[in-house]
C-alpha cells in the first residue's frame, strides 16, 4: 500500500486485537469448529466448550471420555491453537 494507507482487512484485524471483542470471537470460533477439531464422536458427547483467559474448559458427563480427554490435553490445546492460527489456549480443563 502507499504511504499511510492500510487495507481494510489489516485495519479490522488491528481493531479486533485492540478491542475487548477478540476473546469472545475466539471462543465462538472454537465452539463453531469443535466438531472439526476433535471429531464427531467426541463432539457429540461434549456438553459445552468455553474459552476463558487462555483456559479451554470442556464439560462432559461421560467418565471414559473425561479420562481420555485428560490424557490428550496437550494435543487438544495444539489442535485448537492451530485452528485459531495463534497460541490462545494455554491450559485445558476437563469438567
Amino acid at each position: 500500500m502507499r504511504n499511510n494507507m492500510v487495507s481494510l482487512g489489516d485495519a479490522l484485524k488491528e481493531y479486533l486485537n485492540k478491542s475487548r471483542l477478540k476473546p469472545r470471537l475466539m471462543e465462538v470460533r472454537v465452539q463453531e469448529n469443535w466438531e472439526q477439531v476433535v471429531g464427531k464422536t467426541i463432539a457429540r458427547y461434549t456438553e459445552s466448550v468455553h474459552l476463558y483467559d487462555g483456559k479451554l474448559v470442556i464439560v462432559t458427563t461421560v467418565a471414559p471420555l473425561k479420562q481420555e480427554l485428560n490424557y490428550s490435553k496437550d494435543r487438544i490445546a495444539g489442535l485448537v491453537n492451530d485452528m485459531l492460527g495463534e497460541k490462545v489456549v494455554t491450559e485445558v480443563i476437563i469438567r
